[in-house]
């Protein structure tokens, strides 16, 4: 078994923890079920938002899943403040346990965000 990363990214069209919660909550689902994970294979994840996301943490927004992620590492930071850069976006970085080689990794970058890679967005 072999440790991989997994990115991702969504952009929320506003700043509301509800919205965080649905957008976060769609992103790491899409990242499980494209990549045939569960919890179980999950070692940590990194989430990173813009620095103008203030109404929740992603990490806390991922917890709400109810998936089983309590034994899962989870860590927020913030991105760095860029001009120009995509607003409202939240990123994640997650590490996994797979059999599968680095080429088969699904990479999720949804809906605006898949603009930030569009080399690896699926």
């Amino acid at each position: 078994m072999a440790v991989r990363a997994v990115r991702g990214a969504v952009q929320l069209e506003r700043d509301e923890a509800g919205h965080m919660d649905e957008q976060v909550g769609a992103l790491l689902t899409a990242l499980l079920e494209r990549n045939g994970l569960t919890a179980e294979d999950l070692i940590s994840i990194w989430f990173t938002a813009t620095p103008d996301l203030h109404s929740d943490f992603p990490a806390a927004a991922a917890r709400k899943l109810g998936i089983g992620l309590g034994d899962v590492p989870l860590l927020c930071a913030q991105e760095l403040d860029i001009q120009g850069a995509l607003p409202r976006v939240v990123r994640i970085l997650a590490h996994i346990e797979t059999d599968k080689p680095r080429a088969e990794i699904n990479h999720v970058y949804l809906g605006a965000a898949a603009a930030l890679r569009k080399d690896i967005a699926q």
